[in-house]
C-alpha cells in the first residue's frame, strides 16, 4: 500500500499544483485576451485537456483502489474516505460548474461566465488542497 499512497500523493499533489496554477494565473489573465477570446478559449480548453485529463484519470484510479483496500481494511479509512469526497467535490464542480462555464466562454468574452468560472474554480482550489492534505496523511499516518 505504501507505493500505491506515494503516486496517489504525487498525483494529487500534481493535479493540486496545476489547480493552483489555474486560478492564480490562467483564469485571471482571461479578461486581458480581448479580441480573438473565442479562439483563445477554444485552444485552452484543448490544451487543458492534455494536462487535467491524465490527472483526473491517475487520481481516479488510484482513489477507488485505495477505497476498496480501506473497504478490506488494508488501509486507514478515513484520510482514503476524505480524499475521495475531495475529488468527488472537484470532479463535480468541474463537469457541472466549469464545464458549462466554458462553454459560454467558447462563444465568445462574457464577464459574468468568468466571475462564475473563478468561484468554481475557487472550490476546485480548496477541494484540492484538501485532497492534498488527505494524500499527506495517508502516507505519514
Amino acid at each position: 500500500m505504501t507505493v500505491l499512497a506515494v503516486v496517489h500523493l504525487v498525483l494529487v499533489a500534481a493535479y493540486a499544483g496545476f489547480q493552483w496554477t489555474v486560478r492564480v494565473v490562467v483564469y485571471p489573465q482571461m479578461a486581458g485576451v480581448g479580441a480573438g477570446f473565442a479562439a483563445y478559449e477554444r485552444a485552452h480548453q484543448q490544451r487543458i485537456a492534455r494536462v487535467v485529463g491524465p490527472l483526473f484519470a491517475g487520481q481516479g484510479v488510484t482513489t477507488c483502489w485505495l477505497v476498496v483496500l480501506a473497504l478490506r481494511g488494508s488501509a486507514p479509512a478515513v484520510p482514503v474516505l476524505a480524499g475521495g469526497v475531495c475529488l468527488a467535490v472537484v470532479l463535480g464542480a468541474t463537469w457541472l460548474g466549469a464545464v458549462p462555464q466554458h462553454r459560454v466562454l467558447d462563444r465568445g468574452w462574457d464577464a459574468v461566465a468568468h466571475r462564475r468560472l473563478l468561484r468554481v474554480d475557487s472550490v476546485r482550489v480548496a477541494a484540492a488542497s484538501a485532497g492534498l492534505a488527505a494524500a499527506v496523511w495517508l502516507v505519514l499516518g
